[in-house]
């Protein structure tokens, strides 16, 4: 879509900015099925399987802290919980969860990436994200949906179907999605006199903080019981170090991102990583938000 036949506006009811008009469901449908996983825009957006594959071990990290956060907000051990990823993509959360004994379904448009995680031995289905009900009236106890809301035509619609249809009355909920509009995004973009460069349609349509989101979610009917951050990487940017001009420059600041976490666990101080992302998610700082709901 063009930027000229596009503008951002606030959702009437939660106020979370939008794309408006939103780009058609067979346009939104065939950009995830032919470009989001293949072809040159798989170079731009991390989706590739080399990119994942490339930084496991950080991601990893990543979805070791929201088990420990599942883990605290169920109050039981993981094992035996069923999960559903949406948007499961290469289904890399998948194999992460199924370590730790839960039963693991997902579905993803992207036949590449469905035929990939199928290879892993999960139970993986190729579906758009028109519908949420893919594994005919079965109920999950987790339901997780990493940068998928942000895509989403009507993510209202989305949550509640969810909560009538796909989750276990009490299952819980887990969103990760991009910090948008935030105000290291806004410093930065003042300091490089930048574009507001976060926002892309067709791919992302809606952008949320922690406070827009935990709005959104109780007006479907879900209760947050957890929120976490990531790493504010805008503070590279108010370094000085233009990542959005300089694809280079944006690895660079990346591997020093992975290199704080990294050596921030292999000393045992997981603890206080934990605590500053969940600090800066009250400030609604941090690159993405990790929101748990439970319904």
């Amino acid at each position: 879509m063009p930027p000229s036949d596009y503008r951002i506006e606030p959702h009437p009811s939660f106020g979370f900015p939008r794309v408006v008009p939103t780009p058609s469901a067979e346009v939104i449908a065939r950009f995830y099925a032919e470009h989001f996983y293949s072809g040159e825009y798989q170079r731009f957006n991390n989706s590739s399987l080399e990119a994942q594959e490339r930084d496991r071990a950080f991601n990893d990290g990543h979805r070791e802290d929201i088990c420990a956060a599942l883990q605290r907000c169920a109050g039981r051990p993981l094992e035996g919980l069923r999960v559903l990823d949406i948007g499961c993509g290469y289904a890399q959360a998948l194999e992460h969860f199924r370590t730790k004994g839960m039963i693991c379904s997902g579905f993803d448009p992207a036949p590449e990436a469905v035929g990939h995680a199928r290879n892993q031995g999960l139970e993986v289905s190729q579906a758009g994200l028109e519908r949420m009900d893919v594994f005919s009236g079965r109920r999950f106890d987790v339901v997780t949906m990493f940068h998928v809301l942000e895509h989403l035509a009507d993510p209202v619609a989305v949550l509640t179907e969810i909560r009538d249809d796909v989750i276990e009355p009490g299952g819980l909920l887990v969103l990760e999605v991009p910090n948008d509009f935030n105000a290291l995004q806004k410093a930065a973009r003042e300091l490089h006199g930048l574009a507001e460069w976060w926002v892309a349609p067709p791919a992302h349509l809606n952008y949320f903080n922690g406070e827009t989101l935990s709005r959104l979610l109780v007006g479907c009917g879900y209760r947050t019981v957890h929120m976490e951050a990531t790493f504010p990487l805008e503070v590279f940017l108010l370094f000085g170090d233009n990542y959005v001009a300089d694809r280079e420059v944006g690895r660079a600041c990346h591997a020093r991102r992975v290199a704080f976490e990294q050596n921030l666990r292999s000393l045992g101080r997981v603890d206080v990583l934990r605590s500053l992302y969940r600090s800066l998610a009250e400030q609604n700082l941090g690159r993405t938000v990790v929101a748990i709901a439970k319904a």
